[in-house]
């Protein structure tokens, strides 16, 4: 809505966009992001979702109109905007503690201490890089701030990365950037968090645990590149708490996912980059931001038979509200993520099953009533635009796949992913743990992309050397 308001400022057309009172703060930054620091809002009281008729009317009646009218009737008065500071300006200097003070005031600290990015410590990432510092990655939604090799190394100083981890970091800020992903929805209010999988031989080069624990603080490459994230989109992108990172509750940034690529060769699987088009073998990041994560514990048998109605049952109980991406808002783009111990995956290949045969068989089995689908996706949010049409309406209608409405019987099983690719499988972990994960996914509002890493000539001699 801002958008389009913007172009009709920007045409000398009088606009006001409606807001609810609890995104005022996120609308006015976005404004700024797109060059108007002044869009008129017009504030809808309270949340609509909750409000009763006569509390809704109230409330446009006696603040919403009156904002409109001003808005469209009167001069907006420009809001002065401080210039971020130049690439490599010095901007503070002091002690450790002085540093970090200075960091937390301005809101580009996580509020934990960070790394101090002298010009030296950045000087050593862009050694391992061989590009120019002002190369720009592309632009970044909601400050429109250019993302560059430069900024890429700053914040890895200030993540607590290694310099040898600068090509990892190019490349996940390439994957922010990419528009496949939507950068621009990171402050949606289910706060969903961003989840990189690491795959290639760099893992094992840089560190990355694999092991027990994947999924745990504690080893650097997995948990300063997890944290690096995070801080990109703050002092890069823009996204801000109590601003636009509008996540009701949120998260903290998750630690990489590397997958066990050892184990993967053992059973004769192909990894989540090769799955996702890049070459077998190849060094190559993927994120995907998911809604949750929920552990599926003591995963018990010695067959598929026995395991997969486990695993089906874990897909289809933890995915509630995200059948929106399956079918409603987005048809198709829902791309959940299952993480295999390299126990169970180890067992399932030994019964003769490809990953393609596993994503078959759970798309056959994880599937709900079409009356729980047509509940999460209709009766119980407001998520779906143009009404409460059910699955069968929607079929007939073209606008969800045949699948969906192949009778009225709302006891009918439908899947909760339009084909069995939707399903992301990863394998990591302990190796002697029966235990495996499931994690919803955020559908189109961080799509599942994926990046080559590119290393720079010589860079395992540069890594050794260190």
């Amino acid at each position: 809505m801002l958008r389009v308001s913007a172009v009709a400022e920007q045409a000398g057309i009088p606009s006001s966009s409606l807001c609810c009172e609890g995104f005022l703060g996120q609308a006015r930054t976005t404004a700024e992001g797109l060059g108007y620091s002044s869009l008129p809002l017009a504030k809808v009281p309270g949340h609509v979702d909750v409000q009763r008729p006569d509390e809704l009317r109230a409330g446009v009646l006696g603040t919403t109109v009156n904002d409109l009218i001003r808005n469209l009737t009167e001069p907006v008065m420009a809001i002065a905007q401080s210039p971020d500071p130049g690439a490599r300006d010095i901007v503070f200097t002091g002690s450790f503690d002085d540093i970090n003070r200075f960091y937390i005031e301005n809101g580009w600290s996580d509020g934990l201490p960070i790394v101090p990015p002298t010009m030296e410590r950045v000087q050593a990432f862009l050694d391992f890089v061989d590009r120019d510092p002002d190369e720009v990655l592309g632009t970044l939604l909601p400050d429109n701030r250019q993302a560059t090799i430069w900024n890429v190394a700053v914040n890895g100083v200030i993540a607590g990365c290694r310099p040898e981890y600068m090509p990892v970091l190019v490349a996940l800020v390439e994957a922010m950037a990419d528009s496949h992903y939507g950068v621009e929805h990171s402050g949606n209010t289910p706060g969903a968090e961003t989840q990189i999988i690491i795959n290639g031989p760099v893992a094992r080069t840089l560190g990355f645990n694999t092991e027990q624990g994947a999924l745990r603080d504690g080893f650097q490459p997995n948990t300063s590149i997890g944290r690096f994230w995070r801080l990109y989109l703050r002092n890069v992108a823009g996204f801000m708490p109590h601003q636009n990172d509008k996540g009701t509750f949120g998260g903290t940034w998750n630690v990489v996912l590397a997958e066990n690529e050892v184990a993967l060769s053992r059973i004769g699987w192909s990894s989540v980059a090769q799955d996702l088009g890049q070459p077998a073998g190849s060094n190559a990041v993927t994120i995907s931001r998911f809604t949750g994560r929920n552990v599926i514990v003591s995963v018990f048998g010695d067959s598929p038979d026995k395991v997969l109605p486990y695993l089906a049952d874990a897909i289809v109980t933890h995915t509630t509200w995200e059948v929106i991406f399956v079918v409603g808002m987005a048809n198709g783009t829902y791309q959940p993520l299952l993480v295999l111990s390299p126990l169970i995956a180890e067992m399932l290949a030994r019964a003769g099953l490809s990953k393609a045969d596993l994503r078959q068989q759970l798309f056959e089995r994880a599937r709900m009533p079409a009356r729980r689908f047509e509940n999460l996706m209709t009766h119980w949010t407001n998520l779906v635009p143009g009404g409460k049409r059910g699955l069968f309406e929607l079929t007939r209608l073209g606008k969800a796949p045949k699948l969906f409405g192949e009778s009225r019987d709302p006891e009918r099983l439908v899947p909760v992913v339009c084909k069995p690719e939707d399903i992301i499988i990863a394998v990591c972990g302990d190796p002697l743990r029966s235990n495996c994960m499931f994690m919803p996914h955020n559908g189109m509002l961080g799509f599942t992309t994926v990046k080559p890493i590119r290393l720079p000539e010589g860079w395992e001699q540069r890594v050794g050397s260190l």
